[in-house]
């Protein structure tokens, strides 16, 4: 067992260092750097790994500030959040080394740029705040996602930068889609409720609400789900069929002629007869979904949920010896009957499943 473990050590070892050199050889410096420094954390004597980390260290830590700086100097709209990546990658880098005696013994004072990203988050709060202006100003539900995501970026570079944390707010009310539903029983059965349904579709940017809760901000759409009714087959559905059994088998031993043991066999048959059956039912709900302003229908669907229960058994007549194992277990069995309100159960369950389904293709596109 110790040796499998060793071998499968050094495998981790050869893969890691392998991958470590391909790493440096496609330019990923920084990927390169620190799956050496891992490396040498359990194996600080790791020829390889010494060797990518000597080689690529310095190459990653200039490769990141050229990109930082080409940015600053092209005035790359994102200049000072891709210089706080950059500056956070090359202090993980220290970082890493610092808890590897093997790396610090390659690079004992590794970079830091704790300066010039406190400097780099001021600057990259700024850029992103002015960027969630502009998108809010753009008046759409996407740029309103946009500049979301643009205060947020600003609030976690300086928490509470200016009104962030208030534009954050008034971004996602306006990137919000208000969805008003109504869930209707055009039937006489009592299926309890399609709420899991709605509940499966609230997220980020949307909102449902019954449309009996009067709201101060008008719904965008108007979704209403009406169950019509569930159906099942008046009777169960049996079929049959036969088969004839022959086997040899053995039922005694008798010496032969020249004195050797010989197997006494006899075919025994059997008829045995298979029934299978079936009862089935089905659900359906219909779905539309109305755009407010437009009075418009974005859709209008049939959703149905369905659900089978079978049972299977069998007889037989003639000998018992000429049944397989299979067969003489499903002789065993004894025709049964769906449980009270397994199919109505199964096909409501299903019903909401492929309602949730289709609902969450649908409200993807929002």
């Amino acid at each position: 067992m110790q040796k499998i473990l060793l071998f499968l050590l050094s495998l981790l070892v050869i893969v890691a260092c392998s991958s470590g050199k391909a790493a440096l050889k496609k330019g990923d410096y920084y990927d390169a750097v620190l799956e050496s420094v891992n490396r040498l954390r359990g194996s600080p004597e790791n020829k390889k790994a010494i060797a990518v980390l000597t080689q690529g260290y310095p190459l990653s830590i200039e490769y990141i500030e050229t990109g930082i700086q080409n940015g600053i100097t092209a005035n790359d709209p994102r200049k000072w959040r891709n210089a706080v990546k950059g500056y956070e990658q090359i202090n993980y880098i220290n970082d890493q080394i610092k808890t590897s005696l093997g790396a610090m013994k390659i690079i004992s004072k590794p970079a830091t740029r704790f300066n010039e990203l406190a400097d780099a988050k001021t600057k990259a709060a700024e850029e992103s705040y002015q960027d969630g202006i502009t998108s809010l100003m753009k008046n759409t539900r996407q740029d309103s996602k946009d500049a979301y995501f643009d205060f947020k970026d600003a609030s976690t570079f300086q928490p509470g930068y200016k009104e962030s944390i208030e534009m954050m707010n008034q971004s996602e009310f306006n990137a919000t889609l208000r969805v008003a539903y109504e869930e209707i029983n055009a039937s006489r059965y009592n299926y309890g409720s399609l709420q899991p349904v709605i509940n499966s579709l609230q997220r980020q940017f949307l909102s449902f609400k019954p449309i009996s809760q009067k709201d101060t901000v008008p719904p965008h759409q108007v979704m209403r789900i009406i169950f019509n009714g569930y159906r099942e087959d008046n009777q169960a559905s049996i079929t049959v069929s036969n088969e004839d059994l022959k086997r040899d088998i053995k039922v005694g031993e008798k010496k032969g002629p020249d004195g050797k043991t010989q197997d006494i066999m006899e075919t025994v048959a059997a008829r045995i007869t298979y029934y299978h059956k079936t009862k089935r039912s089905t659900s359906d709900a219909m779905v539309t979904i109305t755009e407010v302003s437009s009075n418009s229908v974005l859709q209008n669907q049939n959703i149905s949920g369905n659900a089978n229960w079978q049972a299977d058994w069998a007889t037989y007549a003639g000998d018992a010896r000429a049944l397989s194992s299979s067969q003489a277990t499903l002789c065993r069995q004894k025709e049964t009957y769906p449980a009270d309100q397994y199919l109505f159960k199964q096909a409501i369950g299903n019903l909401q499943n492929n309602l949730s389904g289709d609902l969450k293709s649908f409200y993807n596109n929002y």
